[in-house]
């Protein structure tokens, strides 16, 4: 199988528009979104399904990705706003504000929508992506699942989502610590193959059932943080479907994190 055909990433959930109030300035994002411009960066395919708005918002985020090389064709437009993200940045760290859903809110995938991303070989969300009660029919056509839980461990959606996830993310602001390994441990009985989370400043750790692995940071002069999960979770996930060990995919995701960190707004 060739590299070009393991890279082929289906994004699908949420968009947002990050607005930054204090530099004037707006940036398309939202997790499967950065995942799938990061995925591209890397040199994979990588396509985005989710709604937008038919405002002017909804057309940047529709023509900042085709620029990208992702490809749009399942992006549905739908009457109303395009969901916005108010952001701050204050010494290089992201502020949010108020989050206007708009038209995601109505988002549900159709069949044909579930035929697309099962055309791919991984498919990729997270926690506002409105996909957790379809993930057992994506799950029942073989395709793997990564899916992004961030920092809401006691979400709803976690107990909903990850009994069908093959690789679940998880971000805290914490070290290494006991509480969190005995988490992923717990997260490991409820599904995934693998759990990983990352550790900020203190790079990430993952549990496969067996054994912990870790990996520290890659420095690098930070401008803004948005985005630099997203990053981590696009480098790792390449990395697994390239075959490589789980600490080589540790590096890889910690790698392209430090790429994106080193500039304002995801990408």
């Amino acid at each position: 199988m060739s590299e070009e055909k393991l890279l082929k990433i289906a994004a699908v959930g949420d968009n947002c528009i990050d607005a930054y109030q204090n530099l004037n300035q707006a940036f398309p994002g939202g997790n499967p979104v950065n995942v799938a411009v990061y995925s591209v960066r890397l040199g994979g395919n990588a396509s985005y399904t989710g709604v937008v708005g038919d405002d002017e918002y909804g057309q940047i985020m529709i023509n900042a990705l085709k620029e990208k090389g992702v490809d749009t064709s399942h992006i549905r437009v739908l009457p109303g706003k395009t969901a916005v993200t108010q952001v701050e940045l204050v010494n290089g760290e992201r502020i949010f504000g108020d989050y206007d859903e708009g038209v995601l809110a109505d988002f549900k995938l159709t069949q044909e929508d579930i035929e697309f991303l099962c055309s791919h070989d991984i498919v990729v969300s997270g926690l506002w992506g409105m996909i957790e009660n379809d993930l057992y029919k994506i799950k029942a056509k073989g395709t793997p699942i990564a899916f992004d839980f961030a920092t809401k461990f006691e979400d709803p959606v976690v107990e909903k989502a990850v009994p069908w996830v093959d690789y679940a993310f998880f971000a805290s602001d914490d070290k290494d610590t006991k509480e969190n390994r005995d988490f992923l441990k717990e997260m490991y009985k409820k599904g995934p193959k693998l759990v990983v989370m990352t550790l900020g400043e203190q790079g990430s750790i993952a549990y496969d059932g067996n054994s912990f692995y870790q990996f520290g940071i890659i420095k690098c002069e930070v401008k803004d943080t948005m985005g630099a999960g997203d990053s981590y979770i696009a480098g790792f996930l390449r990395g697994l479907l390239l075959g490589k060990s789980i600490e080589e995919c540790m590096e890889a995701g910690a790698g392209n994190s430090s790429v994106t960190l080193q500039y304002t707004g995801a990408w």
